[in-house]
């Protein structure tokens, strides 16, 4: 059947539909429609009279249809931002969120920009961590590690891409790929999410790869590995960077602590919730 709806048309119905799915319907709908386009979310200002062709509205229904199920609207797109660099994005990686920047900008003013320093960046996923802290300190030298080759197909491709040449890419278990090394800087987003929270379960979370998401009874089981890894990899005066739970803050430098770590603190996101837990290795 021949679509004889406008743009405009289109994207308010589609706004209404997700009203109660989605907490920001209509920047959904708009960006599900331009990306059925192929065009920039401009055209739909310009030209809100345009009636797309056929085949484009039947793309645009069927991933709205997707959307009103729960699905992310980065996973159907395959893409997403993540600071100002457009990334490719799969069900294999987890999508980086905006509260993941907290982490880069700590670990940015950590890192000095006239120097050339080894930064490690454990569970990259779609290299979102990585090729940040790369295009803001392009002397470092970054390695990136993830256990899904999957992931690091993904990775490799937005590297590629975004012509970043000062990142490589390792599989394997947390900090096993660095051994015989030493980094001034390691970052982690790793899984927190406690097997028994029902969270996983629901929403757009379900959509997601559960070992990007799961880790242990208490969600903590990464984050334990990592902590107690990462002083075999650290410079002297190395800086471990975390991001964990909201209702981690307490757990996470308690473990930093514990290890042996010193300048321990936590830090929280935009909206006062803790996030990112540091410590620096004496050595």
């Amino acid at each position: 059947m021949r679509n004889n709806r406008s743009l405009a048309e289109l994207c308010a119905t589609a706004t209404q539909r997700l009203i109660g799915v989605s907490a920001t319907p209509r920047l959904d709908a708009e960006v599900l429609l331009a990306a059925a386009l192929n065009r920039p979310r401009s055209v739909l200002y310009a030209w809100p009279e345009r009636i797309p062709e056929p085949e484009l509205a039947e793309r645009f229904a069927a991933w709205l249809e997707r959307r009103l199920n729960g699905e992310p609207v980065a996973y159907l797109t395959g893409w997403r931002e993540f600071w100002s660099l457009e990334l490719e994005v799969t069900p294999d990686t987890l999508i980086p969120r905006p509260e993941t920047e907290l982490l880069v900008d700590l670990a940015l003013e950590r890192l000095p920009v006239d120097q050339s320093v080894a930064i490690a960046d454990l569970g990259t996923g779609s290299g979102a961590i990585a090729l940040a802290l790369a295009v803001e300190r392009p002397r470092a030298r970054i390695v990136a590690t993830d256990q899904s080759p999957a992931a690091l197909t993904v990775a490799r491709r937005n590297t590629e891409r975004l012509q970043i040449a000062n990142v490589e890419f390792r599989q394997g278990h947390w900090c096993a790929p660095l051994a015989g090394e030493f980094f001034d800087l390691i970052a982690a987003n790793p899984p927190y999410v406690a097997a028994a929270d029902p969270r996983w379960r629901q929403g757009e979370l379900r959509f997601e790869p559960p070992a990007a998401l799961i880790s242990g009874p208490d969600g903590l089981d990464a984050l334990r590995t990592i902590i107690t890894q990462a002083p075999a990899v650290l410079k002297p005066g190395g800086w471990l960077l975390l991001e964990h739970g909201y209702d981690q803050g307490e757990a996470v430098p308690g473990l930093l602590r514990e290890r042996g770590f010193s300048e321990v603190a936590d830090h929280p996101d935009t909206a006062g919730l803790s996030r990112v837990g540091r410590g620096r290795w004496a050595g």
